[in-house]
């Protein structure tokens, strides 16, 4: 995952593509031609989510919440955005492309219902975006998803996966409540122990460790489930024209509800950037929870955050190429209704 107490670094990006694509990679080959040891580190995937569940409850900065009482406006418009709009477009764009494939849209559904809470804030800065109000919505971001989660996927996916009564809600008490719990007090006890600069240090090593944790369960996956995947190698396609057209309408939204609500273009390029990041990490290692022995779903999850990453640095590129269009725009609408 990209560093976010130094999020002015755009090489945490570049790292987390390479790292994903390796993984992939290593864990095809080894799945393939050594199946013994692809199988067995597909039995081991369990210690590895637990650590990448904890260092990512770890890096959130729950004590930026305290900044967004200032700009209840704004959350309340990308609260909505994210969890209400979003949702409903990714699951339009998934019943379209991908109907035929249940599993996959499954796992297309996942992936688009739950926004980033750690690397669209680096790109938010890097586009010339409200960093700060971006911070106090990354635990807002982080807390509504794992509380919307279980009744997301029941409502998307009730005629896909069978699930028992209670079987979410318990894994997630399992597999979350305690590493959140250990994670957020490990952050409030080593705040107050270290000094900022060591604490910095602390924050940095853990959100650099990310991206190589994610890699490694991506590896895992790819090794225990090589022959499954590559029998439905060819839908990936239309996994990445899915994605693709996801991208593509939420930018539109998040112009469209910018240019409605007027906002200023720090917030337009948060804005933008918050409904296009996904939380591809966390949702992968809490579907991986909840429904077990599942790859197409996985292999669908990781898909999106491969794409994602490229897709966010053309994101920003445009948000710069804009920003002036923008800012000339909203000041001449001001303009017109001082006069009238």
């Amino acid at each position: 995952m990209l560093n976010l107490s130094s999020i002015d670094r755009l090489p945490g990006v570049t790292i987390t593509s390479f790292v994903l694509i390796a993984g992939i990679v290593t864990g095809s080959l080894l799945g393939h031609f050594m199946p013994v040891t692809g199988e067995w580190l597909g039995n081991r995937v369990d210690y590895t989510l637990l650590a990448l569940v904890s260092l990512l409850f770890f890096s959130v900065r729950f004590d930026a919440l305290l900044g967004a009482v200032s700009n209840l406006r704004f959350l309340i418009i990308a609260l909505l955005a994210n969890f209400v709009a979003v949702p409903l477009i990714g699951y339009g764009i998934a019943s379209v492309f991908l109907s035929e494939h249940p599993l996959f849209m499954v796992g297309l559904v996942i992936y688009f219902m739950a926004p980033c809470t750690d690397w669209f804030l680096s790109f938010t800065r890097l586009s010339g975006g409200n960093v700060a109000l971006g911070t106090a919505l990354m635990p807002i971001n982080m807390a509504v998803q794992l509380l919307l989660y279980p009744l997301y996927l029941q409502w998307f996916t009730q005629h896909t996966v069978q699930l028992e009564a209670g079987t979410i809600s318990s894994t997630l008490l399992q597999w979350f409540l305690l590493p959140l719990l250990v994670a957020v007090t490990a952050h409030q006890v080593l705040g107050r122990v270290l000094k900022p600069a060591w604490f910095k240090r602390v924050l940095d090593k853990a959100d650099d460790a990310t991206p190589w944790v994610t890699a490694l369960l991506v590896l895992q996956i790819f090794a225990g489930n090589i022959s499954v995947i590559l029998e439905h190698f060819t839908v990936f396609a239309w996994v990445l024209l899915a994605v693709f057209t996801f991208f593509l309408i939420t930018f539109l939204l998040g112009r469209g509800l910018s240019r409605l609500f007027r906002l200023d273009y720090p917030e337009h390029a948060l804005l933008t950037m918050t409904i296009a990041a996904r939380n591809a990490p966390l949702m992968l290692a809490i579907t991986m929870a909840v429904l077990p022995g599942q790859p197409l779903i996985y292999g669908a999850l990781i898909i999106g955050m491969l794409i994602e990453i490229p897709h966010l640095t053309a994101l920003r590129r445009l948000l710069l190429r804009t920003r002036r269009l923008f800012l000339h725009q909203n000041s001449s609408a001001n303009t017109i209704n001082a006069e009238t």
